[in-house]
């Protein structure tokens, strides 16, 4: 029985491994290498073109600057909607329901909104200006604000589903226990609830920023042509450009950066907490 499992279960595995493999590595592998030969020899003239180009310093900076910004406001703000959701809240799944309901929208969609609500005569603009907060309307659209406003919508529901699946194991035993040993809510709070939810603070964290990162459609829209960031200059060099070469740098340049800042975010939630 047991040599029967240990046949099968390579079987199963088969089609998962083989679409990664296709659809994944080999792509990004022929990418690699687009890059690494560009000329059919191997050369990093392109990279050290790359590095030395000051658009793409103000561009790669900004990239990072607008990702971590946005993961930081997608953890401030899907923490404790996730907690309420997980411990107080009575009806659980339709306030889940509600927190998942915009993934169902098309970026595309929540794009086009946000420039009608951030626009110069959109809601936002029309309150400031009714209110006597401000004379004219506000330049609050094509820009980092914007493209910022649109990652934390587009990917808060990520942050709060990963923390809610994390908080829903923790037991409430544990917050009685504490509460029994002197602790108050908030106590427990900094001392039981957050170290035991470090893992899906990291997860969603992680998930947030990869989406920023390899974002296109939210700050091209939302970005104009004078706030552009490292997917946007990929289809600048590749498909205005022509420059497949400079577009395939770019692009395993964000793939670098995106991975060493997830292995920094586990790093960190293994020293916050061992157990994470």
């Amino acid at each position: 029985m047991n040599r029967k499992k240990n046949f099968v279960w390579p079987l199963l595995v088969l089609p998962g491994v083989l679409f990664v493999t296709v659809f994944m590595l080999i792509p990004l592998f022929s990418l690699c290498l687009t890059s690494f030969f560009p000329d059919q020899t191997f050369s990093l003239s392109s990279y050290f073109s790359l590095f030395k180009d000051q658009y793409f310093q103000q561009t790669f900076v900004r990239s990072i600057r607008l990702s971590l910004l946005s993961t930081f406001m997608c953890a401030l703000l899907g923490f404790p909607s996730a907690y309420y959701i997980s411990k107080y809240s009575r009806h659980k799944g339709m306030m889940m329901a509600f927190a998942v309901f915009p993934m169902f929208t098309s970026p595309v969609v929540r794009s086009f909104s946000w420039m009608v609500i951030l626009g110069k005569r959109g809601i936002v603009n029309n309150f400031l200006v009714w209110s006597g907060l401000f004379a004219k309307p506000q330049d609050l659209l094509y820009n980092e604000f914007s493209m910022t406003v649109g990652f934390v919508q587009l990917f808060l529901p990520q942050m709060i589903l990963a923390l809610i699946g994390v908080m829903d194991n923790i037991p409430d035993d544990l917050t009685l226990a504490a509460g029994n040993l002197g602790a108050t809510r908030i106590g427990s709070f900094i001392h039981v609830i957050f170290p035991l939810s470090i893992s899906g603070l990291v997860t969603g964290s992680v998930l947030v920023f990869t989406g920023c990162m390899t974002a296109y459609t939210t700050p091209q829209l939302l970005g104009g042509t004078d706030t552009r960031v490292l997917a946007t200059m990929v289809y600048q060099y590749a498909m205005s450009l022509r420059d497949w070469t400079q577009a395939s740098v770019v692009a395993v340049v964000m793939i670098v950066c995106t991975m060493a800042i997830s292995s920094i975010f586990n790093s960190m939630s293994r020293k916050i907490n061992p157990m994470a």
